[in-house]
């Protein structure tokens, strides 16, 4: 047996007097910041504040190669101002509107979140979501006219604003849209295989930026069957196909990952549609509406290139807060569903297999919810990776899920299923 000299505060976990962080709720030991600020749960090198948009919308890995995907992103958008700058726009729009998902597709396999079931997953999470996307994009657009919109090249600066385009572009099709853009996420997290926090997070992104990748398609179509272009102006179309490539897709994903997070919650199982789910909607649909408002009313900007790059510093606003407010819940959510863990028993049991951490590469100790030495949320790793708990010791019968051997969907012998209703304390 390990040799422990000191106690956790927090949890009362026997620690080694090496840790740095408590291997049981994820509490800094050695620092007054109590509550991790400066440690964000899924990548402690970062704050919690902070607008890294890799380790935000991609939990799961993130301390592992989180540079793949950031290069990835950037390759494809470099492609596509490239070949925007150069009068290319069917290739453009065409890298533009399925970069980031299908960097997102990548990133789910690498991390094993379908486990062996990609086909079943993959429809109900993009390509459902993409088609119903498309659909109610397609109406919506030719009742507006095709006309009234940032996005209808030919006609920027004509005409003005009026109330019903405003009400059925800023209004009626984030609220519609973000209800389309649930029902895959919704399906999947209700599933026991797939109730987990972090899942919920990823199947309302992925279904966000199908759903971003379908209204790019819609309303960029004589983009693309257009051809190249003579009339180059760089500025407008590096411009656009940096909206629509990676700020739109951004705010509409990460808005549905906040609140297919709430429904997935904490514990075994799912929270279903509490109030905090309701919330999640509430505030996916509010910062659509900001966004589709900013996009509509920009649209009629004398200046095209200047309506467009107003329309991104304010999208990028609308990311900006979006970015800190899933990444607090995600990083109290960790926090909170260790601590629960560690109440319910704080025995150690000492297993075969040694693992190490897959951010600072150092041992695990056995039922480890937290790396000791630096931090990280062991559940954020591939689940590949999961070594299998140990039978529980004659003193401890529960089992850990979120630890070193076990995901929320996984755990033989979880505690009973905490109520839809219970109040876990605010996680902004």
């Amino acid at each position: 047996m390990k040799e422990f000299a000191v106690e956790c505060p927090r949890c009362h976990t026997q620690l080694p007097d090496v840790a740095h962080f408590c291997h049981r709720c994820g509490m800094d030991e050695r620092s007054p910041d109590k509550d991790r600020r400066r440690a964000f749960a899924v990548k402690p090198d970062e704050p919690v504040a902070s607008f890294a948009v890799v380790s935000s919308i991609m939990p799961r890995g993130a301390g592992e190669k989180p540079q793949t995907y950031r290069i990835a992103i950037m390759i494809a958008l470099v492609v596509a101002l490239l070949a925007a700058c150069f009068g290319a726009l069917p290739i453009a729009v065409l890298v533009a509107a399925f970069a980031i998902p299908i960097v997102y597709i990548v990133y789910l396999y690498d991390v094993n979140l379908w486990d062996d079931h990609p086909i079943q997953v993959t429809a109900m999470a993009f390509v459902l979501t993409m088609v119903l996307g498309i659909g109610f994009t397609l109406l919506w657009f030719n009742l507006l006219g095709g006309g009234e919109s940032l996005h209808s090249m030919d006609i920027l600066g004509q005409g003005g604003p009026t109330i019903g385009g405003f009400l059925l572009a800023a209004i009626a099709v984030p609220v519609i849209g973000e209800v389309l853009r649930q029902l895959g996420p919704v399906y999947l997290a209700s599933r026991p295989r797939y109730d987990d926090l972090l899942d919920g997070v990823s199947f309302g992104v992925i279904s966000g930026v199908a759903y971003s990748t379908a209204d790019t398609l819609v309303r960029q179509w004589p983009l693309i069957v257009g051809g190249l272009t003579r009339e180059i102006d760089p500025g407008l179309w590096m411009s656009l196909i940096f909206l629509e490539g990676f700020v739109k897709p951004l705010i509409i994903g990460t808005a549905s990952g906040i609140a297919c997070a709430e429904f997935s919650g904490l514990g075994k199982g799912y929270d279903g549609f509490t109030p905090r789910y309701f919330r999640g909607v509430a505030e996916a649909i509010a910062a659509n509406i900001l966004y589709q408002g900013g996009v509509y009313l920009f649209g009629f900007v004398d200046n095209p290139t200047m309506g467009v790059v107003l329309t991104i510093l304010w999208g990028l606003l609308i990311l900006a807060v979006l970015l800190l407010r899933i990444r607090a819940i995600l990083h109290v959510a960790l926090i909170e569903a260790a601590l629960e863990d560690a109440q319910r028993d704080t025995g150690i049991v000492d297993g075969e297999d040694q693992t190490f951490c897959a951010q600072c590469e150092m041992p695990l100790l056995n039922r480890a919810a937290f790396c000791s030495a630096c931090g990280a949320a062991v559940r954020t790793r591939h689940k590949e990776h999961h070594p299998k708990l140990p039978p529980p010791g004659p003193a401890s019968s529960a089992s850990f899920p979120g630890t070193a051997g076990s995901d929320f969907e996984s755990a033989p012998t979880r505690t009973a299923e905490r109520p839809a209703s219970e109040d876990q304390g605010d996680r902004a």
